[in-house]
This record gives C-alpha cells, sequence and structure tokens, in this order.
C-alpha cells in the first residue's frame, strides 16, 4: 500500500510540475535537447549577421560601381602625373578640327616598317580608311576606373580583309566617346558595328594616341617578336566620326 501511495505521489507530482518532476534520464535529454537549441540559434544569428554584411558589401560595390561608370574623371583612376595625362589622352572627347589633321597620315603610312615611336604625334589627329577586320571589347582599364561594364571598343583594320594581326591597326572607342553619340541619337554599341560596319571598307576620323603599354607587343617596336598581335602601337583613340564606304 505505501509503495502505490509512492508511485500515486510521484504521478501526481509529474502531471502537477511537468519539468520539474522529470525523471533524472529524461531531465538530461531535456538538457541535451536544450543545448542543440541554443546552438541552433547561435549559428543562425551568426548567419545572419554575415549575410547581412555581404549584403552590404554588394550594395556598396554596386553603388561605387554605378557612381564610377557615370563620373569617371578623365584622367581615371591615376597614382601618378603621368598616368594622370596618359588617361587623359585615352579619354579626350573634343572634335577634331580640320588644323588637327596630319595629312600625311594614312594606313598605308601607318603600317610601315620600322621603329615608329617618333612618326607621328599624340597631338595631331588622323583620318584613315581600311577593311574592317575584327571587332571587340577592350580589357578592363585604370583609364575607364577599372569598371567592367566601362570598356574601350577595339576596331582593328587593315588593307585587306584577310591580313595577319601583325598587319592590323587598332582604333579604339571609348565609353565617353560612345555615350556622347548617343546623345546625338547614334548607336555605336558593340552589337551594332559589329552589324554594320565588320567587314566592310570605312573611313575612320579621331585622335592620334601612341599606347606605349604595347610597345612590345607591335611589330613596328618589337620585330618578329613571338605573340606580337599588332603592327604598330599608334592607334586612332579615340575616334570621333566614322562611315561605311562600301
Amino acid at each position: 500500500m505505501q509503495e502505490c501511495l509512492t508511485l500515486d505521489v510521484l504521478f501526481a507530482l509529474r502531471a502537477h510540475c511537468g519539468r520539474d518532476a522529470r525523471g533524472p534520464s529524461e531531465e538530461l535529454e531535456w538538457s541535451s535537447a536544450g543545448e542543440h537549441q541554443g546552438a541552433a540559434r547561435i549559428r543562425m544569428t551568426r548567419s545572419r549577421k554575415l549575410i547581412s554584411v555581404l549584403l552590404i558589401i554588394v550594395i556598396g560595390l554596386t553603388a561605387g560601381v554605378v557612381l564610377l561608370k557615370r563620373d569617371c574623371p578623365a584622367a581615371g583612376i591615376a597614382f601618378s602625373q603621368q598616368q594622370r595625362d596618359f588617361h587623359r589622352l585615352k579619354n579626350r572627347t573634343t572634335q577634331p578640327q580640320r588644323t588637327d589633321f596630319d595629312d600625311r597620315l594614312t594606313l598605308f603610312n601607318m603600317l610601315q616598317t620600322g621603329d615608329d615611336r617618333a612618326r607621328w604625334s599624340s597631338a595631331r589627329a588622323a583620318r584613315v580608311e581600311g577593311y574592317v577586320v575584327s571587332i571587340g571589347k577592350g580589357g578592363i582599364e585604370w583609364a575607364n576606373c577599372y569598371v567592367p561594364c566601362n570598356r574601350d571598343t577595339h576596331i582593328n583594320i587593315a588593307l585587306r580583309p584577310d591580313a595577319s594581326e601583325r598587319e592590323q591597326v587598332v582604333l579604339e572607342i571609348t565609353p565617353r566617346i560612345e555615350a556622347a553619340a548617343r546623345r546625338q541619337g547614334r548607336d555605336w554599341s558593340e552589337e551594332t558595328l559589329k552589324r554594320e560596319v565588320l567587314g566592310h571598307w570605312c573611313s575612320f576620323e579621331g585622335w592620334l594616341f601612341f599606347d606605349s603599354s604595347h610597345v612590345a607587343e607591335a611589330e613596328n617596336t618589337a620585330p618578329s617578336r613571338t605573340g606580337n598581335w599588332r603592327a604598330t602601337a599608334w592607334e586612332i583613340h579615340p575616334v570621333t566620326n566614322f562611315q561605311v564606304i562600301k
């Protein structure tokens, strides 16, 4: 009888007190489950914090890219005066006047062999005609604030459509010039250029520019070097006007 009363009291206490009336083994299980839940909450909190930090970084980077694409200075991102001057030449937007053109310059003359570093002047403009052999986006550059969606469009021209890379001259349309053309209702995007000028004989105008970063990759300044992909380091950069002739 006493044993039955003891059991009745225990069952009553369990029913009345719930958790407090659990046996030792059940209490241990409950404690273990609580620890797991606590650890899970800590992991979830850490994950949320990490996601928040990553979102802030992504938003910051996106805002930075948008601002740099819209407001990239003509000097780009540069760490010396020489670099700033170099970038400003690339990013010219003024239209060359008739007196700016070097009338001696033709595509044929640009392709003449020999060290041509001093052959032309970056202060002058040029007008050349040739076959458009290829069109494509250039690399990411400090001149364009290193923004991936802010790249020059390269137009390679030659005297014949099947010319090798070593017989081609590089012309470049900068993002600034493309934007200026767009404001005038002209589409100078890479896709449109490929559709309208690729494979055609065209006339191009713009500012002369000696891209010294390609001296070791041009046939005129690094003759017969393996890996040369252009005839000269001289470019028309930026192109300011062009016309399809045939």
